[in-house]
């Protein structure tokens, strides 16, 4: 064997784990990549049992995939991570991290050291997040039309969604669009056989026990359980003598005293995270009170957030009737709509939190999973362009600032230089897809964008997928929120730095071994 054949033999070896990792990232990043901008396709997901899911949706996509590479499981975690923070964007994170992978590898294999590249490409990741900032366009309240064209675009021009979201928007406010710990896009309920509809108040999912005289209530008093509605309880052996059972007897009149107190408290929904006891369900009956057993806790906070109501154990009921009624909620309306088989509670001017609940419907389970998968992300769009203001979409941001680093570059010293190049080159992936799922050449016609850049002195041109044209899309309203840009890149040059300082991938011993 030559000496260049045992160079060769030597350099597959000592990359064979980057290269492992690299291919492994490569087939996630191709799973999603296709359904990217206007023109991007669907892919079909079918489970062991034959079940089928067809969507363009970037989440759902990496989060039903059956992997089991660490290296592809990383890239995974950007999108989920991605989700989570923002609830939007997870597609073009995980090309992006795809593409940073693809060019760090690049780079590495000509014999950069891996340290270096990873070195420059988080300086180079840092310099694009001040590129992407310093070019943000703040969006001046919910009428700005900045901010409907980037809903619109989340939205998959689904007029009828964009208007719903818009509709809820108008009625959390902006203050509350605004708030880290709201999130819009948790509000959305998709039912079958439902019209599209924004309800200011909550929503619950369990049948209630009703009264008899009436299945709805105006101003009624509400009481919040985080327990079961029964009496306290007594050791089973204790009821075996007889000051055990006398005891059991005592117990049962203070919990039919309890009841008499909510009853004389005029409470008309009592909402339990456990079950109610067979005594006092028919004494709620009998005394007009409507009943939701086993409720989420979560919703149980959603509910006393709206209606002031505290959340209280059991024991607290043998309060007296002033301590108790401080305790108790107010709602201006609460009835089992019998149409959606769910029970409104309604949100008064008085109630201290306005919640509002966005029920997205259609006639089948598969497409109104698909409408509010849609709704999900053009409410998280908005609510991170409210927070963050806007980018115009595309990739022509990203391509700008590639430019931008580049020239950079030229003038980096050391072989950081290479990372920073590699953080350059992965930029121009998500408008490369877009140009090449809309049937396109990319060089071309990114060629073509960037001298449209430069002679208007603005990030905003890109190409009309339809005509191939050269477009403002600021003008043409094809946005996205900031927030969405610069979160994905961040977390997209985390995992990419991660998987190039990978040497090696050990087996761990089984625990107990």
């Amino acid at each position: 064997m030559s000496q260049g054949q045992h160079s060769q033999v030597d350099g597959d070896e000592r990359y064979s784990t980057l290269l492992n990792n690299s291919n492994a990232v490569r087939a996630v990043t191709s799973a999603v990549e296709g359904t990217l901008g206007p023109k991007g396709l669907d892919v079909m997901l079918v489970g062991s049992r034959g079940e089928v899911v067809i969507t363009n949706d970037g989440v759902t996509i990496l989060d039903k995939m059956d992997v089991t590479h660490p290296a592809a499981s990383l890239l995974i975690q950007v999108a989920r991570a991605q989700q989570e923070k923002i609830g939007d964007g997870t597609t073009t994170a995980t090309v992006l991290a795809g593409a940073l992978v693809q060019e760090g590898v690049s780079r590495i294999t000509r014999g950069v050291p891996a340290s270096k590249v990873v070195e420059g490409l988080r300086q180079g990741i840092e310099k694009s997040m001040q590129l992407l900032t310093k070019r943000v366009r703040l969006i001046d309240g919910l009428d700005d039309p900045l901010l409907e064209r980037t809903v619109y675009v989340a939205g998959r021009e689904r007029k009828d969604i964009v208007e719903l979201i818009m509709q809820a928007a108008r009625k959390a406010g902006i203050t509350r669009l605004q708030d880290p710990s709201y999130s819009l896009a948790d509000s959305i309920i998709a039912l079958e056989n439902a019209e599209n509809e924004v309800f200011e108040g909550v929503l619950l999912r369990q049948r209630p026990i009703f009264a008899r005289e009436s299945k709805s209530y105006d101003d009624a008093k509400v009481l919040v359980l985080f327990d079961s509605l029964e009496p306290d309880e007594i050791d089973e052996e204790a009821l075996t003598t007889e000051a055990g059972f006398a005891q059991y007897m005592d117990l049962r009149k203070v919990f039919a005293s309890d009841l008499e107190r909510l009853s004389e408290l005029s409470v008309k929904l009592i909402l339990l995270e456990k079950g109610i006891h067979p005594d006092a369900e028919q004494f709620c009956l009998d005394h007009g009170m409507m009943v939701v057993p086993r409720v989420s806790r979560a919703d149980l906070r959603r509910v006393s957030d709206m209606t002031g109501a505290t959340p209280i154990r059991r024991k607290a009921l043998h309060k007296d009737s002033k301590e108790l009624a401080a305790l108790l909620g107010d709602t201006p309306r609460v009835a089992y709509d019998e149409g959606i088989e769910k029970i409104r509670l309604a949100c008064g001017s008085q109630n201290r939190e306005r919640i509002v609940t966005v029920i997205v419907g259609a006639s089948t389970s598969e497409v109104v999973g698909e409408a509010a998968r849609i709704a999900g992300d053009a409410a998280s769009a908005l609510q991170a362009a409210v927070s963050g203001g806007v980018l115009p979409g595309g990739g022509t941001s990203e391509l700008a600032v590639s430019y931008e680093l580049e020239r950079i570059r030229e003038a980096q010293k050391g072989m950081e230089a290479f990372g920073m190049e590699a953080v350059s080159a992965a930029l121009r992936k998500p408008m490369s897809q877009i140009l090449l799922n809309a049937g396109y050449n990319p060089l071309e016609k990114m060629e073509e964008v960037r001298a449209a850049q430069i002679r208007a002195d603005s990030d905003c041109m890109g190409i009309d997928c339809d005509s191939g044209r050269v477009v403002d899309y600021e003008e043409l309203g094809v946005l996205d929120p900031a927030p969405v840009k610069l979160h994905g890149l961040r977390a997209a040059g985390e995992v990419a730095a991660a998987v190039l300082r990978i040497h090696h991938v050990i087996k761990m011993k089984e625990i107990g071994e």
